[in-house]
């Protein structure tokens, strides 16, 4: 049975930091490109990052140079670590992973990503 989880989720003051992970099994994740998608309340699911089978990081604007994507691969485990997070980051934040074969090209596309998680909720609020 192939499936995604994420952890890692809180309530964070503003400015404050989490670490979430993604872990697969029944697969293994470094044949995938892994993206992290964030649906606030009310919303839909948008793009947050997405990490290539090489390890090159892609990021959407609202979260460069906050938040990092990294992949272990022995642990079979994709990370975002997200710094000086804001009210805005707030969300269900998801992994998935890409089966269109076309990496992290599109990254913020939903339907590009053929596995899910049940999602990890982040609350940034003072």
């Amino acid at each position: 049975q192939l499936q995604l989880e994420e952890s890692g989720g809180g309530l964070v003051q503003p400015g404050g930091s989490l670490r979430l992970s993604c872990v697969a099994s029944g697969f293994t994740l470094s044949s995938y490109a892994i993206g992290w998608f964030r649906q606030a309340p009310g919303k839909g699911r948008g793009g947050v990052s997405c990490i290539d089978t090489n390890g090159g990081g892609n990021y959407f604007d609202s979260v460069k140079g906050r938040f990092t994507i990294a992949r272990d691969n022995a642990k079979n485990i994709v990370s975002l670590q997200m710094n000086s997070l804001k009210p805005e980051d707030t969300g269900v934040y998801y992994c998935a992973a890409e089966t269109r074969g076309k990496g992290c090209r599109t990254f913020w596309v939903p339907d590009e990503y053929g596995y899910w998680g049940q999602g990890t909720q982040v609350t940034v609020s003072s």
